[in-house]
């Protein structure tokens, strides 16, 4: 049995039953909403955080995970005798990563900490990586050393079905927006550099999903046999349902992995969200 602990927070999307069978410990963040604390899927399911979303006119906030909560989470390892690998999501996106490195400075223990420079479906490539490594009996130094290499192949495309999250949200003008939404426009999002940023736009949802399909082949070919794919999704089931078919139809692939997108992610983009991710296993 592997000494190391995997820990991660939820920026990652993973499906719970693939937390449950590597015993990865998620610290979450808070989401803020209408002036409720929650504590990111522990006081509220996905399903009902997108219902709130989508029937409110207010725009929740995120609040990273603190220093103490990175605290008691490796003191608790470090007396176990466990070495501790925290894989985070993006240092450049939210101040988590930051808390634990605050947290592991204070500590006296064989702490590593991964700035995964991604989010969502994207972070999760890299601590599910981790985990089966850590089963295969791998050291943390190997561990680290393939996730630089998987970190050199990801690819991550998604969309949203209105622009009004990410204006709200001060990633777009409120002209921008308004015009885009009018237009029926639909933005390609990516992660670069742990940075959410548009690659590109196209006219309706149909469109954009084959234009993201497209984008695939060209950076990464038809062939995704042996690579790690995982898509996401918000509130919308029946888009998901088509998009994978539609991957499976165009794409050589081995297996795929869905999970919904968390509410600490979804509160940016909103539940209209559709995403896919590619890399090295």
């Amino acid at each position: 049995m592997s000494n190391i602990k995997l820990v991660c927070d939820s920026l990652s999307d993973i499906p719970k039953e693939l937390i449950n069978k590597y015993d990865i410990h998620v610290v979450p963040l808070t989401v803020i909403f209408d002036n409720k604390e929650y504590i990111d899927g522990v006081d509220l399911s996905k399903e009902e955080f997108y219902k709130m979303l989508r029937n409110s006119e207010n725009m929740p906030k995120t609040s990273q995970c603190t220093y103490i909560q990175f605290l008691d989470t490796f003191k608790k390892y470090i007396s176990q005798g466990k070495e501790i690998l925290y894989i985070g999501g993006s240092s450049a996106a939210s101040g988590t990563l930051q808390s634990a490195t605050m947290a592991k400075n204070d500590l006296d223990g064989d702490i590593y900490i991964f700035d995964t420079k991604n989010l969502s479906i994207g972070s999760s490539c890299f601590v599910l990586s981790a985990a089966e490594m850590i089963e295969n009996g791998e050291t943390v130094s190997n561990i680290i050393n393939h996730l630089e290499e998987v970190k050199k192949s990801i690819k991550i495309f998604f969309t949203v079905d209105t622009l009004d999250y990410l204006q709200k949200g001060g990633r777009l003008s409120l002209a921008k927006a308004t015009i885009g939404n009018m237009l029926n426009i639909k933005p390609i999002l990516s992660v670069e550099e742990g940075i959410v940023k548009s690659v590109g736009q196209v006219r309706g949802k149909k469109q954009v999903l084959n234009k993201i399909i497209n984008t695939i082949k060209e950076n990464i070919g038809n062939d995704l046999s042996k690579k790690r794919v995982m898509l996401t999704y918000g509130d919308n089931e029946l888009e998901l349902i088509s998009f994978k078919e539609k991957i499976e139809e165009e794409f050589e692939v081995s297996k795929i992995i869905v999970e919904n997108v968390s509410s600490s992610i979804c509160s940016h983009t909103g539940p209209g969200i559709i995403g896919i991710v590619c890399c090295d296993i």
